[in-house]
């Protein structure tokens, strides 16, 4: 076994020239980027086709133009509902993205410890809300909810948006804690200090 699950013999950096040739220039890609492996591609990549439809579907929410919705909401609605699901290694690297993307070293501390306490707008209040009644109550979007969405300036495209971002990282939290995939250590400090 390695260091990245205590249940299931995931690949390690050493191992990514093994790896489907595909799989390699995505892992590559990101550590070229970044400065290291996300531990979470090296989990996916225990299953090369699980792999591969995660990060289209990631890729297809997460970075494509939204109506709205800005890159640092998709994160907010990531952070949160990761918190709730007790999904620590989500929290903490897309906090370090929230981070980046809010240029505010503490909002999502502030989010993934309550965000109704947190000091955010009536819009990002309704957004997270209606974000954790999908992904922890098996919501639907009724009329009141439309409503309430379409008040502070949510289109129905980013209402799918919303949805579908706490849907897809519910089942995100759940394989990290069942792989108990950690953190890489670089993620804690990113974000946090202004770049010199």
């Amino acid at each position: 076994m390695n260091q990245l699950s205590p249940h299931f013999d995931l690949p390690k950096d050493s191992q990514i020239k093994d790896l489907p040739q595909d799989i390699q220039d995505a892992i590559l890609a990101v550590q070229e980027k970044a400065g290291f492996v996300p531990n979470v591609f090296l989990m996916l990549a225990y299953r090369p086709a699980e792999f591969r439809a995660f990060f289209a579907y990631h890729d297809a929410l997460m970075e494509r133009d939204s109506d709205t919705l800005t890159p640092a909401e998709k994160e907010m609605i990531v952070v949160a509902t990761s918190a709730r699901n007790r999904c620590l290694y989500c929290v903490v690297a897309h906090g370090a993205i929230l981070r980046i993307y809010s240029k505010n070293p503490l909002l999502a501390d502030q989010l993934a410890v309550n965000h109704r306490t947190s000091p955010i707008s009536e819009r990002h209040q309704v957004m997270l809300d209606f974000a954790l009644y999908i992904g922890l109550e098996a919501g639907e979007l009724n009329a009141s909810w439309k409503e309430k969405l379409h008040a502070v300036g949510f289109t129905l495209d980013d209402i799918w948006d919303i949805g579908a971002i706490s849907a897809f990282f519910g089942l995100s939290n759940r394989m990290v804690s069942l792989t108990g995939t950690p953190p890489n250590e670089e993620f804690y400090l990113l974000g946090r200090l202004p770049k010199q």
